[in-house]
């Protein structure tokens, strides 16, 4: 965390309960301390609750991605790493954060129950994919005797999945009807990627396109030193966000006019497929986020601009 005023890091590390009642303790403890930022590490969704009831308690809260933290303690010489050193570490971060101009795409946006549920849905609809995957490889590896046993498996992975598809669905239909038409309406964007990319992507029409191109992990990043010019490379940011958008960029590459059209052209100027195709995720996150602020449908005319 850090406070507004200059003993940012003079507090002494303490251990909460991660439940509600634990929450609430830290909630008392920080109020009279004045915080301008709590800044946490994305710890695959054990931080969502805390997030949520400091932002409910008024406190701005930065979900940061745990590389960008351990990164940031690296380059201030702090290799040691514990649970206490690693709490002054990110009361640190987020002193410098506070001074950056751009603080505000840092800023985790306020989750509400209908968001949350859908992220947990969402979630949990990887994990059964990710089981479903795992049961269909040991298939191939294991002795047919034993086939029965794994495609029992299979068949009970497969109606959970089709049952959380359903609720997911669903639940998108009833509380973000609106926002889904609107993302459905570019080709490539289907109902798996409209729901991963509401619940997971609230900052969607909020941030600039170098801003959201950024934070999915997208944007290319310069590799230069002296006269030496590296290859460019896209890193970090959302992975699961972005692991869908590609998906989504493949099924456009095809089908999507403006964006087959962008993608061979280019091919034509000699890009790899892969660069490509990168570029065409990009490309489509960025009209998203257009569409998205504007609350305009895909338009072809528009944005094969």
């Amino acid at each position: 965390m850090a406070t507004r005023c200059p003993e940012v890091a003079q507090f002494d590390a303490q251990r909460f309960d991660n439940q509600a009642e634990g929450h609430s303790v830290l909630i008392a403890a920080l109020k009279p301390l004045e915080v301008a930022l709590v800044v946490m590490e994305a710890t695959g969704g054990y931080e969502t609750e805390l997030a949520c009831a400091l932002q409910a308690a008024g406190l701005p809260v930065a979900v940061v991605n745990p590389r960008q933290a351990r990164d940031f303690a690296k380059s201030m010489g702090r290799l040691a790493k514990t649970d206490a050193a690693d709490a002054r570490m990110l009361a640190e971060f987020a002193a410098v954060l506070l001074r950056r101009d751009d603080l505000a795409r840092f800023l985790r946006p306020l989750a509400d129950p209908q968001q949350q549920w859908l992220a947990a849905l969402v979630t949990r609809r990887r994990q059964l994919l990710a089981m479903l995957l795992a049961e269909r490889q040991r298939l191939q590896i294991t002795p047919k005797a034993l086939h029965p046993s794994i495609e029992a498996i299979i068949a009970a992975i497969q109606a959970q999945l089709d049952d959380i598809e359903g609720q997911m669905v669903g639940h998108v239909r009833e509380h973000f009807a609106e926002l889904d038409r609107l993302l459905q309406s570019a080709s490539g964007i289907g109902p798996v990627a409209s729901a991963t990319l509401i619940a997971e992507l609230p900052e969607l029409g909020r941030l600039n396109r170098r801003e959201i191109a950024a934070l999915v992990g997208v944007a290319p990043m310069a590799n230069d030193s002296g006269a030496s010019r590296g290859r460019r490379r896209i890193q970090g940011g959302r992975f699961d966000v972005r692991r869908v958008l590609y998906m989504a960029a493949l099924t456009a590459s095809r089908r999507n006019p403006v964006i087959k059209a962008f993608y061979e052209r280019l091919i034509a100027a000699g890009k790899c497929p892969k660069v490509a195709l990168v570029a065409c995720m990009r490309k489509l996150l960025i009209v998203l986020n257009a569409m998205v602020r504007t609350n305009k449908p895909w338009d072809n005319a528009l944005h094969g601009a």
